[in-house]
């Protein structure tokens, strides 16, 4: 009996120190996405990648009331801050769209791909010009604030980016492909004669959450 016992008691430590399925699999996982999820915190850090839109020249922002067209002409100077010391950018797509009061979009732009090394300051220069009909459920929703903006000669203009990039860093870093949505809520003077009544304030983009 004793020596039956004992042999029960070796097979039950042996199971106890075997790797149960569960923990293979987390193994597995972390093995896989482990590296990709370390580049998204190298990249997507608010000290390694930053964008402010640096400048911003609004030479004409007009809504006819009769049918809601807005008429408008908005340059931008945009910097993107790349400041990995290890990671470079493939910016694939760079797509940039004008909101004035979200959701009401008047223009769309797309620029030219561009590789960014690391350590590196790009600057992307968009500009809004045409005209587009605003389409709403209630004017009482943008008129007033429109003519608020138009007594105060600054106007509420929200720029998002659509970002499609690859990264290129050293051996040990996984390499990825990211689609971040950047999210830039401007407050625009309007542009007289080549001159602006307030001065435009550099402002800082977030990444839409």
């Amino acid at each position: 009996m004793e020596e039956k016992q004992t042999h029960l008691n070796g097979a039950h430590h042996r199971h106890r120190h075997r790797p149960s399925l569960i923990s293979k699999i987390v193994v597995i996982v972390l093995a896989v996405i482990g590296p990709s999820v370390f580049v998204v915190l190298l990249i997507l850090t608010p000290k390694s990648f930053k964008i402010h839109v640096t400048d911003a020249f609004l030479a004409q922002f007009n809504l006819t009331t009769n049918n809601y067209t807005l008429h408008y002409n908005l340059a931008l100077n945009i910097s993107i801050r790349n400041s990995n010391k290890r990671i470079g950018f493939y910016y694939d797509t760079i797509h940039a769209n004008g909101y004035y009061y979200y959701p009401y979009r008047f223009g769309a732009v797309s620029l030219t791909p561009f590789y960014q090394g690391h350590k590196n300051t790009s600057v992307l220069s968009p500009v809004f010009h045409g005209r587009q009909r605003l389409y709403f459920l209630e004017s009482s929703e943008l008129i007033p604030k429109f003519n608020n903006d138009t007594s105060d000669g600054v106007y509420r203009i929200a720029v998002e980016l659509y970002l499609s990039f690859r990264t290129k860093g050293e051996r040990w870093i996984k390499n990825g492909h990211f689609n971040p949505v950047i999210n830039c809520d401007l407050k625009v003077p309007l542009s007289s004669n080549g001159k602006s009544a307030a001065r435009f304030e550099t402002t800082e983009c977030e990444l839409d959450s």
